[in-house]
Order: C-alpha cells, then sequence, then structure tokens
C-alpha cells in the first residue's frame, strides 16, 4: 500500500494539485490495493486556491498517517505565503524526510527550496520562475525537461507538467505498463489537443 500526501495551502495553483492527484488516484484504482491519495493543510479548514476554488483537506499536518509519497504543488501562495510560513517549511521538511519520494510542481520547488530539500539538488519550476528560484542558490535549476529526477526528488514545470511527473512516477514505482494504463484511463494523451499554429479557417468552414 502506498500513501500519497498533497500538500495544499491557500494560493495553490489548482491543476497543480488535482493533476498529480487525479493520477495518483486513478493509479490507487487500477491497483485496488489499499493505496491512500490525501490532501494534507496546516489546519483542517477549507483551503481557497488560486482562482477561487475551495477545497477540504482530509488531513491537518498533525493528524495524518505516514507518508511514502509528499506532493508539493505551487502557485503565488507556494512562493510567498507558505515559504515563508515557519510551520508549513517545518512539516515539509520532515515529511519529505521520512517519504520516499517527494514531489513538486511549479512554484513548489520554491516551497522545498525554502524547506530544505531542493538544497543542492537540480530542480525544474515554472518557467516564468526559473530565474528567480535560481537567484536563490544552492540549486540547478534545469530549464529544458517537463520534469527532473534527482534522486528522490523529482520537480516538474508548470501546472500540466505535473500530469507527467505523476505519470512518471507511478510508472517508477508500479511499471511503465502500469503507467500507460494510468494513461488511457484519464485519456492523458497531448497531440496537442488543438493546433495553435494552424492558419484560421475560413469564414464558413466547419471546424469539426
Amino acid at each position: 500500500m502506498t500513501t500519497y500526501g498533497i500538500l495544499v495551502f491557500d494560493g495553490v495553483e489548482e491543476l497543480d494539485f488535482a493533476g498529480p492527484w487525479e493520477v495518483l488516484a486513478t493509479s490507487a484504482l487500477v491497483r485496488d490495493r489499499g493505496d491512500r491519495v490525501l490532501l494534507i493543510a496546516e489546519t483542517g479548514d477549507a483551503v481557497r486556491c488560486a482562482k477561487g476554488l475551495r477545497v477540504l483537506p482530509d488531513h491537518a499536518f498533525g493528524d495524518h498517517p505516514p507518508l511514502d509519497v509528499l506532493v508539493v504543488p505551487g502557485g503565488a501562495g507556494a512562493r510567498t505565503t507558505a515559504s515563508a510560513n515557519p510551520a508549513v517549511t517545518g512539516w515539509v521538511a520532515a515529511a519529505s524526510a521520512a517519504a520516499d519520494w517527494t514531489a513538486s510542481v511549479c512554484m513548489g520547488a520554491y516551497l522545498l527550496h525554502a524547506a530544505g530539500p531542493a538544497r543542492g539538488r537540480r530542480v525544474a519550476t515554472h518557467r516564468a520562475w526559473e530565474d528567480g528560484l535560481e537567484a536563490l542558490g544552492d540549486v540547478t535549476v534545469v530549464r529544458d525537461a517537463r520534469y527532473v529526477v534527482d534522486g528522490d526528488l523529482v520537480t516538474s514545470q508548470g501546472v500540466s507538467a505535473g500530469i507527467d511527473m505523476s505519470l512518471w512516477l507511478v510508472g517508477r514505482l508500479y511499471g511503465r505498463d502500469h503507467a500507460r494504463t494510468v494513461s488511457r484511463l484519464i485519456q492523458y494523451e497531448p497531440a496537442p489537443p488543438y493546433l495553435a499554429d494552424e492558419p484560421p479557417l475560413p469564414a464558413g468552414a466547419d471546424a469539426s
């Protein structure tokens, strides 16, 4: 059984945690072995996300079960409020030290830097914030990869890249065929879904 803990906090970017949650929860369904995917916050109160979504965590810092995998999402709150909150950074440091894997999405790398697990490591973050993270020092920012693996730390670029990272993680834990099954079930097959570089259709043309 694997227990995944996904940190949530005020200002967390919605897809940063919902994308990994979908991958990990679908993996748990496929395995049918009691895997758990838990949202964890500083308190048990509802969290207001970056774009207004409100979510209710499953556990607070003081009452969650041991975690095998810690996932730290991003959003404006990760770079500011959460990174400056010693309750959050202390919990992240302790949870990461106890887990087999630590992962981050987007600006979650800032929180991992503040808490310690990203120090001295190779990491990825949202392309808009790579320079800022690098300026903090004691970290190597990789700029040309959707996700980066450094030992027991895996970090991803922005927002949707967390889905790619999570699929890699379940593949690492349970095999590539398992990851492919999860990808098919959530129908994550980027093509991309629309061809942004194509010329516009003539007026009155059928886009179907």
